[in-house]
């Protein structure tokens, strides 16, 4: 059997694409929102939106393989930024640093949570619980 997610030229032109359209986001919340809000904003945004795709996928399956390797992979993928957001705690005074840290993480493992409590509402078919 061979694996869906082999590279070939229609994946990583996928991936191409979807990574041009995400750093574009990313470049335009940076732009709208500079410094931690805006690395914040587009990280938790991507979070939950990783967790509705991811969710939906063991759920519905609704979007099929490709296009969820369009968007996770190639949107969401250069969308989100942990690199941005380690240089900016690190640059951070110490106490704004810690408590960004302490936060970022909180609120992007909530956002994920959320997005999954909208893929269960998407498929709310009983007995189907997929968070273990």
């Amino acid at each position: 059997m061979a694996d869906s997610r082999a590279a070939t030229p229609v994946v990583l032109a996928l991936v191409a694409v979807g990574g041009a359209v995400g750093a574009t986001a990313r470049y335009a919340v940076g732009g709208a929102l500079p410094g931690l809000w805006g690395t914040l904003t587009a990280n938790v945004s991507g979070s939950f939106l990783l967790g509705l795709l991811l969710y939906e996928a063991l759920r519905t399956d609704r979007l099929g393989d490709r296009t969820r390797t369009l968007l996770t992979t190639g949107v969401l993928s250069s969308y989100t930024t942990y690199s941005t957001f380690v240089v900016e705690t690190v640059q951070a005074a110490p106490a704004v640093g810690a408590t960004y840290l302490v936060g970022a993480y909180a609120l992007d493992v909530a956002a994920a949570r959320a997005g999954r409590a909208v893929a269960a509402r998407l498929d709310p078919r009983e007995g189907r619980e997929v968070w273990a």
